[in-house]
């Protein structure tokens, strides 16, 4: 690998996100008159179902491009077959358009889908029957459309929307509440509109059938005194609301924030995912470790026939941000093949990926993003994560809840593993009556004295119990050997529970019966006896290897100005593995900007026979000989380095600034002006070019 792609490597592409997320935050909306004919009309198509937050997000995009393949995504997530090419939904609402713009246009100025009627038929379609008053003597011309209505949305079983014309024009949807029955007579005059059992009579005599619906939209529901029943207003806003209601608008958002990460041919395609994220304290390490398990709703495979497999292809990316700075980011691949007989339960299952990685004390923004090549889907989770500090008053961090438990090789680091078995997590959170309700307990900065008589009361609360636990146990702290970092791990069969929603409470009490610290977790049981959970897909990680995690927290406490901090990790990384050549030039290299210049001499004299960081160990010598006042040896070093890789802008700021010192202004310009053309947002660089060029 050069060291132009080692850079490339390392490079903290979701800074490239936050970048982009503030850019877009800060752009202004384009007008919908400025938009392009076809996206205008599309507009129009979309009025009656599309979110608000789509329709910021699809006038928040700089061109035609995006807006096309927001299109495309628009209508995959209203797709009621995804798994076909026809997207039938697409194709009946472009009908109904058609439709409304033909018949609903005649006798008014307003296109037919902003018309009442229009938009109703929109939304609902054409009605299941029919019935028209026009020519009846004494009321006005009247429809009512009669429809089923979906429970799922709020909807009674069936209802009819009374339409009305006055003076000619359109017909305007009728509302009994702020119309009321007098507005559907022609010669109202010396009526009593507020006496509606005399208005429910005179409509009765002129159309039985119409009375009914001028008092209630539910056929046949007579209100209390007559008086219009504000559920209609109620039953208006839900008819409205309806094609709105299953669309999650998360897609949009992610579209506008991650379309400069994520490739173009994923983002129409975006899986909505349930995720758990829990920090265990690690008191063999002495780390704080992020374990987290991320789900999609569903999952595309493949068929590879020479093998006669299917398989999805997985590729995690996780990012650590404080504010808009990037403080440390990894991506793994996840390939998965499996035998045609398990792709029933893959797919009916789903599949779970599972990771863990060190995490520095403070307060971080975590996003998780997760691709699947195949259907070139993705699905990201995103949450607010604090680690406390390492000192400060006994605290209990929140539990792991799962459904059971699993040995795992002793010499491995593995998601949720505690006290050297893991637990089965499944985001969904739902068990089975033949599940166990496996939890894991942390406690950090226990006092001994508080070890010697404390203990921690542990109960699963059903919220038709009425507070009575259903399960109910002590543990003494006691019972295990002093540490400041304490884990307890248990787990207890579910059958004989009654299913219902609970709470697994933790509450940790001293000696004398006081409450010190408490912490919940929430889980489900089922009444069926197996619940399916998914497939977990993760790697292991040798216990040998934990020096890769000094160095990761080395680098994050580095990002976040806790240099001794740092220091501290670099050197026991170093000391666990020397050998580490990937470790030794990330530590010279926060030694150079510690201007530990000395020290870092020495590292990068441990890389001088390395080939593959060759050009590392010239270009640490030069910065570290720069630093120490040896320019012409500086400049020799820099220049062997510039022979190897000739487009870093590090060497090329160091080398100018060296040429500087010794007077040799023509070659300090050449330098600089070749690190400009590198990367022109290079301010300081730039006006020392300026300067040097007076």
């Amino acid at each position: 690998m050069t060291e132009k792609s080692r850079a490339i490597a390392r490079l903290p592409i979701f800074v490239l996100v936050l970048a982009l997320a503030g850019l877009l935050a800060a752009q202004t909306k384009v007008k919908e008159k400025d938009l392009s004919p076809l996206h205008r009309e599309w507009l129009k198509l979309t009025t009656t179902f599309i979110l608000p937050a789509e329709r910021d997000v699809f006038l928040s995009l700089p061109n035609d491009r995006e807006r096309d393949i927001f299109i495309e995504a628009f209508w995959k997530q209203r797709d009621p077959t995804p798994a076909t090419p026809q997207n039938e939904y697409k194709d009946e609402m472009t009908k109904r358009f058609a439709y409304v713009n033909s018949f609903f246009r005649r006798g008014t100025v307003r296109e037919g889908w902003m018309t009442d009627m229009g938009r109703i038929y929109m939304i609902l379609g054409p009605a299941n029957s029919i019935e028209r008053f026009e020519g009846t003597a004494g009321l006005y011309p009247t429809h009512v459309w009669y429809y089923y209505g979906d429970a799922g949305k709020g909807l009674p079983a069936n209802f009819g929307l009374v339409f009305f014309q006055r003076g000619g024009g359109e017909f305007k949807l009728y509302n009994p509440v702020s119309d009321g029955p007098g507005s559907l007579i022609i010669d109202n005059k010396g009526l009593d509109l507020t006496d509606y059992a005399k208005l429910y009579e005179k409509i009765k005599e002129m159309a039985p059938t119409l009375a009914g619906v001028s008092l209630s939209l539910v056929p046949g529901q007579i209100p209390y005194g007559f008086a219009p029943s504000p559920q209609t207003s109620i039953i208006l806003a839900r008819v409205f609301d309806s094609p709105k209601k299953d669309i999650n608008p998360a897609y949009a958002t992610h579209f506008l924030h991650y379309k400069g990460i994520v490739s173009t041919e994923y983002l129409t395609n975006y899986v909505e995912s349930s995720a758990t994220v829990e920090i265990i304290r690690d008191g063999l390490l002495g780390l704080d470790l992020l374990h987290f398990s991320i789900s999609p709703r569903s999952v595309s495979i493949d068929y590879y026939q020479p093998k006669d497999q299917y398989y999805c292809n997985f590729k995690l990316s996780v990012s650590l941000r404080r504010g808009d700075a990037v403080v440390f980011q990894y991506s793994k691949d996840y390939p998965f093949y499996f035998p045609p007989d398990r792709t029933e339960n893959i797919q009916s299952n789903g599949i779970s990926i599972q990771d863990l990685f060190p995490i520095a004390e403070g307060k971080f923004g975590l996003t998780i993003l997760l691709q699947n090549a195949v259907g070139k889907e993705f699905s990201l989770f995103e949450k607010e994560v604090e680690v406390p500090a390492g000192d400060g008053p006994v605290k209990m961090m929140p539990p792991v809840l799962g459904y059971g438990l699993q040995d795992t090789a002793a010499a491995t680091i593995v998601p949720f593993k505690v006290l050297g078995r893991q637990i089965l997590t499944d985001p969904k959170g739902t068990l089975g009556s033949s599940d166990e309700v496996a939890y894991g307990l942390n406690l950090i900065r226990v006092p001994r004295d508080l070890w010697a008589d404390a203990a921690v009361e542990i109960a699963a609360v059903g919220s038709l119990a009425e507070g009575k636990p259903a399960q109910a146990v002590t543990i003494k702290l006691s019972e295990l050997p002093y540490a400041p970092t304490m884990n307890f791990l248990r787990a207890f069969p579910t059958r004989g529970f009654t299913p219902d929603y609970y709470e697994m409470r933790f509450t940790l009490k001293n000696g004398r019966g006081e409450v010190v610290d408490k912490a919940s977790a929430p889980f489900i049981l089922s009444p069926a006896e197996t619940v399916p959970h998914p497939v977990t897909l993760s790697k292991s990680f040798l216990s040998s290897n934990s020096y890769l995690y000094d160095y990761a927290l080395a680098y994050q406490y580095d990002q976040t100005g806790k240099t001794d901090k740092a220091e501290e990790l670099f050197k026991r990384g170093y000391g666990l593995n020397p050998g580490y050549q990937e470790g030794i030039v990330e530590f010279a290299g926060f030694l150079v900007r510690s201007k530990k210049y000395a020290e870092a001499l020495g590292f990068a004299e441990g890389l001088k026979d390395s080939e593959k960081f060759r050009f590392d160990h010239f270009l640490i010598k030069g910065q570290a000989q720069a630093g120490l006042g040896d320019y012409g040896n500086a400049i020799a070093s820099l220049l062997e380095g510039n022979k190897i890789y000739n487009s870093d802008t590090r060497l090329l700021n160091v080398l100018g600034r060296c040429y500087i010192r010794t007077g040799e202004k023509a070659k300090a310009l050449q330098a600089l002006k070749a690190s400009i053309s590198l990367n022109p947002d290079q301010k300081e660089i730039q006006d020392l070019v300026n300067s040097l060029g007076k």
